[in-house]
C-alpha cells in the first residue's frame, strides 16, 4: 500500500493547521473576533470557514460531491461563535474530516475521479486546490494575527524561520541530514 504522495499532503496541510493555530495562539478571544477592518474577516471567521470548507469537501469525498447540500458557505463568514470553544470545534471538525479520509486513501486512489459543485476532479486536483484554498487562507490568518499582536504590543513568535536566521536555520538542517 503506497502511500508517498498521500504522505505529503497530509505533512503539508498539518504544517499550515500548525502554523494558524499557533498564530491564533498569539491573540485574545476579542482579538480573533476582530476584523482588521470592515471589508477584511477576522481570524475567528477565517477559522469557521476553513473549517467549513475541509468538512464539506472531505465528508465521503469519494462518493458525494464536495459541495453539500447541509453546507451554508456564506454562514461561514458571520461570527456567531458563543465561545472560543465553539470555534476550536468548527475549526477542528474540518481538519478532522480532511484527516480521516486522507487517512483511508492510497496513493492508488490519486486518479479517482471526485465531484466539487458539479464539476469531475480527479482526486490529485482536490487536493492540490485544498491545499492551496487552505494555505491562502492560513496567510490570511498569519498576517492578521502579526497585526493584531503587534497593536496590542503582544510579543510574536515567529512561525517559520526568523529574520536574519536563514544562515543558522540551514546549518541547523545540514547537520540533522549529516547525523543521519
Amino acid at each position: 500500500m503506497q502511500r508517498e504522495t498521500l504522505r505529503a499532503f497530509e505533512h503539508e496541510f498539518a504544517r499550515y493547521r500548525a502554523y494558524a493555530q499557533r498564530a491564533a495562539a498569539h491573540l485574545t478571544w476579542a482579538q480573533l473576533r476582530t476584523p482588521l477592518n470592515p471589508e477584511v474577516n477576522s481570524v475567528a471567521v477565517v477559522m469557521k470557514h476553513v473549517g467549513g470548507n475541509l468538512r464539506s469537501r472531505w465528508t465521503d469525498a469519494l462518493t458525494t460531491d464536495g459541495e453539500k447540500p447541509w453546507r451554508l458557505r456564506d454562514t461561514e463568514f458571520v461570527d456567531d461563535f458563543a465561545d472560543h470553544q465553539a470555534l476550536i470545534a468548527c475549526w477542528d471538525v474540518g481538519w478532522n474530516a480532511l484527516e480521516a479520509q486522507l487517512a483511508a486513501l492510497t496513493d492508488a486512489d490519486l486518479p479517482r475521479v471526485l465531484t466539487i459543485r458539479n464539476q469531475p476532479h480527479t482526486l490529485t486536483l482536490a487536493l492540490t486546490r485544498s491545499l492551496s484554498h487552505t494555505s491562502y487562507h492560513v496567510g490570511q490568518i498569519v498576517q492578521t494575527a502579526r497585526v493584531l499582536a503587534a497593536q496590542s504590543a503582544t510579543p510574536w513568535t515567529t512561525l517559520t524561520i526568523p529574520r536574519g536566521g536563514s544562515d543558522a536555520f540551514n546549518q541547523h538542517v545540514r547537520q540533522q541530514t549529516a547525523s543521519r
